[in-house]
């Protein structure tokens, strides 16, 4: 709380681990301890010489070690993947009724440029993250306007990944071009259906992307079980004094 309320500023090193524990009733280990917990989620920096400095809080940096972990954690996709079913389509709906013709010509020059990047098979991610955030900024509220920010923030791995598919930088733009024929009607809850359908078909891609990958780390994972078998068979059967094969070393040791 003292770095998020400024009482200790980027821009000066913190106190003394002594200070600190006399100031907290706690030990100087229960400090470091502290100390190393936070500079592992990047809230703190240790300058050689001159101390242990806050960071500038950001999104990116705030959000960065749960998009580490959402990498790796198939189950946490499907829910993030849930939270984009709740709140898109809200934020579809408010922009909706509160959308200006700037934001329509931003949300046009994205969808120039996406066009002209799927001709030439180049990737849209930049556009594709753009397009949620001119969205969100046309509701007019800046805690949209972050919560959004961070879901951006969290979505890149998934989009990078996705994105790559046959098929779906297509898809993409036919979902970005029917929310914004909605927003040019100003109609609310065609907005909200076609963001709806949108995220539904990013999460029916995930889903097979994500398939595909598990399947094929399977395949790995059976190939190298079987070729450790055959090298343990290779050895077991060797006569003795007589080293096995160079094929069947290697699949051993594979």
């Amino acid at each position: 709380m003292l770095i998020l309320d400024g009482t200790f500023p980027p821009d000066q090193p913190l106190p003394a681990e002594r200070t600190l524990a006399e100031r907290f009733g706690v030990s100087r280990g229960s400090i470091r301890d502290a100390f190393r917990t936070l500079e592992t989620i990047g809230l703190l920096v240790t300058r050689h010489g001159q101390g242990t400095f806050p960071r500038e809080l950001d999104v990116e940096r705030l959000v960065a070690p749960l998009a580490s972990v959402l990498s790796y954690r198939h189950d946490l996709q499907d829910e993030l993947m849930d939270v984009r079913r709740m709140f898109e389509p809200a934020v579809a709906r408010v922009a909706a009724a509160r959308v200006t013709e700037a934001d329509l010509a931003a949300l046009d020059r994205i969808l120039d440029v996406q066009r002209k990047k799927l001709k030439t098979g180049r990737s849209a991610i930049a556009e594709d993250t753009a397009f949620h955030e001119v969205l969100a900024r046309a509701t007019r509220n800046r805690v949209v306007i972050n919560i959004m920010a961070t879901l951006n923030d969290l979505l890149v791995e998934s989009r990078k990944l996705t994105l790559k598919q046959k098929g779906r930088p297509g898809r993409s733009l036919l979902g970005h071009e029917a929310v914004v024929e909605a927003l040019r009607r100003r109609d609310p809850d065609a907005a909200a259906t076609a963001m709806r359908e949108h995220i539904n078909q990013i999460a029916d891609l995930m889903g097979q992307t994500s398939g595909t990958s598990s399947a094929s780390a399977t395949s790995g994972r059976e190939a190298a079980r079987l070729a450790a078998l055959a090298g343990q068979t290779a050895l077991r059967s060797a006569p003795a004094g007589k080293p096995a094969s160079a094929e069947a070393t290697a699949g051993k040791h594979g």
